[in-house]
């Protein structure tokens, strides 16, 4: 058998991303990182006008990219996202399930059932169609890579965010078992779970004041909340060349914040 000779290569040079959720925050910064890298994007979320911004920032990198409004956790329209990108740009070679929402709210018998299936669908749901979807072509091609954005909130029993975690802890499972199911057909499945990152979805909990942010990163063993780009630079590196023999893995992007609590 004849042996891979591994890569530090970061280029995406030629490759074609799919981002969810790639209009703000940690997507449109993993959609950037990707673009700088040489990767040509297209961007899914439920708002146009955030996902066309971005996609005329790529532009300005000199990478294709288009914006597609959708709703993931709909089986017909992530099956008429996958065909637009197919169409118009290409066979996606990574795919980025980032699209989610807010995992704050009552307690797990406080909820009700609206509450559940709108936490599911979106963060867990919408991975798996998504993966179904992308995944068949990746198959046959025997090749592709899939980067599944979870939370450290799916590491521990979160205080406020229990059907959140829920979602994302299966998201991790699903990551490990589709990894194994892909891993004969040269498909590398992995996962970030990212600690507290500075975005919109968390300033609904902290409060967007820069005494707050403070507060929050001096609990945080490196000091410091984290920025999209931090997780966008890991992204970066699992979807390279230079991860070629990592898959099945859970990576807690987090400043060390999940030992200390």
């Amino acid at each position: 058998m004849a042996i891979k000779q591994s890569t530090t290569s970061l280029s995406l040079e030629g490759k074609i991303a799919l981002v969810t959720g790639g209009g703000t925050g940690i997507g449109r910064a993993i959609a950037l990182e990707f673009a700088q890298a040489g990767a040509n994007l297209a961007l899914s979320g439920r708002r146009l006008e955030p996902l066309v911004e971005v996609v005329q920032e790529i532009k300005k990198l000199g990478q294709e990219a288009i914006a597609v409004p959708t709703d993931v956790s709909q089986k017909i329209e992530v099956d008429a996202l996958i065909t637009k990108v197919n169409n118009d740009l290409g066979d996606i070679d990574i795919l980025v399930n980032n699209a989610a929402n807010g995992g704050s709210g009552p307690s797990l018998l406080d909820s009700d059932e609206q509450r559940w299936d709108e936490i599911i669908d979106t963060n867990l749901k919408s991975v798996y169609l998504c993966c179904h979807a992308a995944g068949q072509a990746m198959i046959k091609r025997g090749s592709g890579n899939i980067i599944n954005i979870s939370s450290i909130a799916s590491l521990r029993a979160s205080e406020g965010a229990r059907i959140y975690g829920i979602a994302k802890a299966g998201m991790n499972f699903l990551t490990r078992g589709l990894a194994m199911d892909m891993a004969p057909h040269n498909v590398r499945v992995n996962c970030i779970a990212p600690g507290a990152i500075q975005t919109d979805m968390l300033a609904v909990d902290v409060g967007d004041k820069p005494e707050n942010w403070e507060q929050l990163g001096s609990f945080i063993p490196l000091g410091r909340v984290g920025q999209p780009i931090d997780i966008a630079a890991t992204a970066l590196f699992l979807a390279s060349d230079a991860a070629n023999y990592v898959t099945a893995q859970i990576i807690a992007v987090d400043a060390g914040l999940t030992e200390k609590m």
